[in-house]
């Protein structure tokens, strides 16, 4: 689910700098866990692309995007 506060601000795609996960808040799980990720981890990315989250180096969330690498 998307959330338009800060630090989210209406982004699909976000990152969490403490585990270097990329979330995808169109099809969050309840193993995301995203309301438990302390906003000064969260980040975004411009374009808020998947692909972006990729060449910043975040591996995808196993629960709402799989593939993951761990």
């Amino acid at each position: 689910m998307r959330r338009y506060q800060w630090p989210f601000n209406g982004k699909q795609f976000i990152g969490n700098t403490n585990t270097n996960e990329v979330h995808n808040l169109d099809n969050e799980k309840v193993g995301c866990r995203i309301n438990e990720i302390k906003t000064n981890h969260v980040v975004t990315f411009t374009p808020d692309t998947h692909y972006e989250a990729k060449r910043h180096g975040f591996d995808n969330c196993a629960h709402c995007i799989g593939n993951s690498k761990y």
